[in-house]
């Protein structure tokens, strides 16, 4: 399989941090390729990776790992909703979640 993967103005390359989603019944979520975890909360979470902003959405949302190290994030909880926003979107969504947030 090709490694190769624009999204945006995000590109895979070999400098690139391998970004990967694995759901488990929906329960439970694991991410690489995490650079920063933005906000938080028990019913959102907006994450930085390698990739784009990623917006996770659901219910008793709560994390269970973070490794900053290795970029890796593991949530659990009942997910909603999964959604990549453009880097313009995400720098919107950043300055919205971070007023939300005080």
């Amino acid at each position: 399989m090709d490694n190769y993967y624009e999204y945006g103005s995000y590109e895979k390359s070999a400098n690139t941090p391998e970004h990967d989603l694995v759901m488990k019944s929906r329960k439970s979520l694991e991410i690489t390729g995490v650079k920063h975890v933005d906000s938080f909360d028990n019913e959102e979470f907006l994450l930085e990776t390698a990739m784009g902003f990623l917006a996770i959405r659901g219910q008793h949302l709560k994390m269970k790992n973070l490794n900053v190290e290795q970029g890796r994030v593991s949530i659990e909880g009942k997910i909603f909703d999964l959604s990549y926003l453009d880097h313009h979107e995400g720098e919107k969504a950043k300055g919205f979640f971070s007023k939300l947030f005080k």
